[in-house]
């Protein structure tokens, strides 16, 4: 994923027209509890091809979208647990499973520090 929606996030959707991967999803579709705009963490690809995150260029308020753990293999047993708590749901697909990192890793930013991951930093546009 890599990219993570908080609850400072009003709701205006403007993220959701901007996203190349179709990550994101309304309130009204979002999977997990919390009532407001949802990154699916299996399709985020960060916009790895572009300056910054297309969501974080176009989202009107600071501190909605921050950056999270790249989805990869090494941080399975992070978005596995944040899928017992509530943060994040994952869809099974029926060869591989359920998509979660080690099954479906995603490109992330190198460039982004694990320390600014962790504290779920703001991504600034």
């Amino acid at each position: 994923m890599s990219v993570y929606i908080t609850d400072s996030c009003i709701n205006c959707d403007a993220c959701i027209e901007e996203c190349p991967a179709t990550a994101i999803v309304s309130a009204d579709d979002s999977p997990v509890e919390g009532g407001y705009t949802y990154v699916k963490p299996e399709n985020c690809i960060e916009c790895v091809d572009s300056t910054v995150p297309k969501c974080a260029d176009v989202c009107p308020t600071e501190g909605a979208i921050v950056w999270d753990m790249p989805y990869t293999a090494e941080y399975d047993d992070y978005y596995l647990a944040g899928q017992d708590e509530g943060r994040y749901k994952f869809r099974v697909h029926k060869k591989k499973g359920m998509l979660s990192p080690a099954n479906q890793p995603r490109p992330f930013r190198e460039s982004v520090s694990a320390q600014a991951r962790e504290n779920r930093e703001n991504v600034v546009a």
